[in-house]
């Protein structure tokens, strides 16, 4: 199989469900040996066994993003186990849609420590990585939340934003000696709108995906294009949403 993806490490955080399960899955189907991690074991040994059981290579960690010594922990994973990182894919995020006036301090907090900090400490596990072996990649899972911003949504779209600037300032730096790409989805088909703490906000907004959210594996989908392009291509930003999607 020879599709730019075949033999390639590739770490992605929050794998235990949704578009990380689906990432998963997919990379390994293509020939990817696949470094897990997310807070639930329970889900993630059963992404593990389904892959080993496909015949892919997978290990995997239970971690937490908001501490950089677990993020740490994962991108060494990788090396102990397959000798290389190819792909970092901070996918791992959360969100608390409430008005400001709420003053969800603790909602705020948790977004900036999960999707800001959280992608940071990834990024600073990979790069001395990619420095000593001379390539690797980058890939931040963001939002179109970040591209059109509404009520409810500013402390979520300010910390996708964030990732935004961060990816393309890291682009800039990379000099060539790294790829970075942002992938940024609309509604899709996952877990992610249960964490939403205000009732009301998270029905709305359940609806709404029910109507028209894509599958999570059209996201993997836009990742494993990413990853196969070849080495000298940096495919920078992609926006996947339902096509009614305003």
């Amino acid at each position: 199989m020879k599709n730019g993806i075949e033999g390639k490490v590739v770490v992605i955080t929050g794998a235990s469900s949704g578009m990380g399960e689906a990432m998963a899955e997919l990379l390994s189907d293509y020939g990817a040996k696949v470094v897990l991690g997310a807070r639930r074991a329970d889900r993630l040994e059963s992404v593990a066994t389904r892959i080993k059981s496909a015949g892919g290579q997978v290990v995997w960690l239970e971690m937490d993003v908001k501490r950089r010594e677990d993020v740490q922990r994962l991108a060494n994973l990788a090396i102990t186990a397959f000798g290389r990182l190819d792909v970092m894919v901070n996918n791992a995020g959360v969100s608390q849609l409430q008005r400001m006036e709420e003053l969800d301090v603790e909602g705020w907090e948790q977004m900036i420590d999960v999707n800001v900090k959280g992608v940071l400490y990834g990024i600073a596990a990979a790069l001395p990585i990619f420095k000593s072996q001379g390539s690797g990649h980058i890939i931040n899972i963001i939002s179109t939340a970040g591209i059109s911003i509404v009520p409810t949504m500013g402390v979520y779209a300010a910390t996708k934003n964030a990732v935004r600037t961060i990816s393309e300032a890291l682009r800039q730096e990379s000099a060539g000696r790294w790829r970075v790409t942002g992938i940024s989805p609309g509604f899709v088909a996952t877990e992610f709108i249960s964490n939403i703490k205000n009732e009301s906000m998270r029905t709305a907004i359940q609806n709404k995906a029910d109507e028209i959210a894509i599958p999570a594996k059209a996201i993997a989908d836009a990742v494993a294009y990413a990853i196969g392009q070849p080495d000298n291509v940096d495919v920078g930003d992609i926006i996947i949403r339902p096509t009614v999607q305003d």
